[in-house]
């Protein structure tokens, strides 16, 4: 009888220290899930506030106190709800998908190691772990200002625009005027009046563009960033969906593009490309002029940039100088 006591003494033992040692093990993945949503939530302010509105196509405004970007403006540029971003920066215990983790890293212009950190943070596996975000060096962005007039961007390998130049903004429509989600060359190409009349062979070169584009997809083919934008395309251009439908493939290769600029005329221009890695990602892609009217003629698109800049540099000074006019006048002396 005493040793059924005691074995039943040591079995309740033995089950009340399991049942401790359990509930210290999920204390303890609460505590450290905490901490990590506390990490991310630091972690995603500081990236927020060190990107200025320009650099994402923005405009600062003349009241902006927050450093960098707002909560809401991070929100519009990765397409996610502002509630549902301003509770990951709160380190809210919710749920996020590897697809919104990727929008946000982009929008926040991540580069391959922040990217990293910010899925790992978030116990999440990246779809697409090798991909580059929208986040170009500075010395990148100070050449596509030293090759001017010629124009010049940083394209990936899925066509988005990541930087231009003066020159290029213009070429075939005022980038600057369209939105950051619709920078994309074969979006453009398929979707925008002004950027579609500035392609004198339009019908070959839209088709070149949508084979290139399936043949770079191969290797991205279950990426959920590919896959919307064929689905994109598909939506909003019938077009684009016939031609999709032929299944086309051709490698991207350099020649002489022949672009309709609507204030200086025909353009004829060697394209080069430079990849910016050692993998096929971003790429720097410089046009100079193949003949001696195209140079006259991008030297005068260069000019026409610089003026614009000016005249909106001009218009901006003298708006803020009335404002400040205005309220010194409104503001009652001291007595």
């Amino acid at each position: 009888m005493t040793t059924m006591v005691r074995d039943t003494t040591t079995a309740a033992a033995a089950g009340a220290a399991a049942a401790a040692g359990a509930a210290a093990a999920a204390e303890s993945r609460s505590t450290g899930a905490e901490i990590r949503r506390g990490e991310l939530a630091a972690f995603l302010r500081s990236r927020r506030e060190r990107i200025t509105p320009e650099q994402v196509g923005l405009v600062r405004g003349r009241r902006r106190r927050t450093p960098g970007l707002r909560r809401e403006e991070v929100a519009q540029l990765s397409t996610v709800g502002v509630t549902w971003y301003t509770w990951l920066e709160q380190g809210r215990d919710i749920h996020v998908s590897a697809q919104v983790l990727d929008a946000i890293a982009r929008a926040l212009l991540l580069d391959r190691s922040e990217r990293a950190h910010l899925f790992a943070l978030a116990g999440a596996i990246d779809p697409t772990p090798a991909s580059e975000c929208t986040g170009i060096p500075q010395s990148l962005q100070l050449m596509l200002e030293r090759l001017e007039p010629f124009p010049a961007c940083v394209q990936n390998s899925r066509f988005d625009l990541l930087a231009y130049n003066r020159s290029y903004r213009l070429l075939m429509c005022d980038l600057d005027q369209v939105a950051p989600e619709d920078r994309n060359c074969l979006w453009l190409a398929f979707t925008n009046d002004e950027w579609r009349s500035s392609l004198v062979d339009r019908d070959e070169t839209i088709r070149l563009m949508a084979a290139k584009f399936r043949a770079v997809m191969a290797e991205h083919v279950a990426e959920p960033a590919w896959k919307a934008m064929v689905k994109r395309l598909e939506e909003a251009s019938p077009e684009f969906r016939e031609i999709w439908a032929r299944h086309e493939v051709i490698r991207p290769g350099d020649k002489i593009k022949v672009y309709r600029q609507s204030r200086v005329g025909i353009l004829r221009l060697a394209s080069t490309s430079l990849w910016t890695g050692p993998q096929q990602g971003s790429k720097l892609l410089t046009y100079t002029p193949a003949d001696v009217e195209t140079r006259e003629r991008l030297e005068r698109l260069h000019a026409l940039a610089l003026a614009e800049e000016a005249t909106t540099e001009e218009a901006t000074t003298q708006e803020a100088t009335t404002e400040e006019a205005t309220t010194e006048e409104a503001t009652p002396a001291t007595v």
